[in-house]
């Protein structure tokens, strides 16, 4: 049965993020899969995704978002897409499910642009950080691997992104407006203050 085999994709991506992921990637890192995988299973269930094949997809999707990181930066999205391509057929999916898979993960793209429930789901799983109480030392493991990559210059650059980033970023899922606006809200507003 498809959906028994979620343990052995689980296995085989975390293998490779933990063995082929740079150590410069401070926030793009295996944690940061896990914890959206954490959050799509919490933000589905929330919203009423009842169909076992839609969380089954979340659930690799999550897993899938971040692993073009493994060959590129730019691009990591679309990256990631190929090796679900690659990958899934062998775990059983249809094309049809590959594509789907497909479409979650190119959700997250930034800007996102989320274009149903699912894409919604895993748009605010791979932010949910944004408005939660580990906010400071996750958004710090983003600023180490921009200032390490040059995406930043310098702190006051990093503030500066920062704050537009959260002042242009919305919450997509009923939930994770009610649940997680509130502090981001309060987060926007400390950093301004710094």
């Amino acid at each position: 049965m498809l959906f028994e085999s979620f343990h052995f994709i689980h296995d085989h991506v975390v293998h490779n993020l933990l063995t082929g992921l740079s150590e410069k990637l401070t926030y793009h890192n295996l944690p940061h899969t896990l914890d959206v995988l954490k959050q799509v299973q919490r933000i589905g269930k929330e919203e009423g995704i009842m169909e076992e094949e839609d969380m089954f997809l979340l659930k690799t999707a999550a897993l899938y978002h971040d692993t073009g990181f493994l060959s590129v930066y730019a691009g990591h999205e679309a990256a990631g897409c190929e090796l679900a391509r690659r990958d899934l057929p062998g775990f059983g999916f249809s094309k049809n499910q590959t594509e789907q898979v497909c479409s979650l993960i190119m959700a997250t793209k930034i800007p996102q642009s989320p274009k149903n429930i699912l894409e919604e789901i895993i748009c605010d799983a791979d932010l949910d950080y944004l408005g939660r109480d580990d906010f400071e030392p996750i958004s710090d493991s983003l600023r180490r691997e921009f200032l390490e990559l040059g995406i930043v210059r310098s702190d006051e650059h990093w503030y500066s992104l920062q704050i537009k980033f959260i002042e242009n970023h919305n919450y997509f899922t009923n939930s994770s407006r009610q649940l997680r606006n509130p502090e981001k809200l309060k987060r926007l507003e400390k950093l301004k203050s710094v």
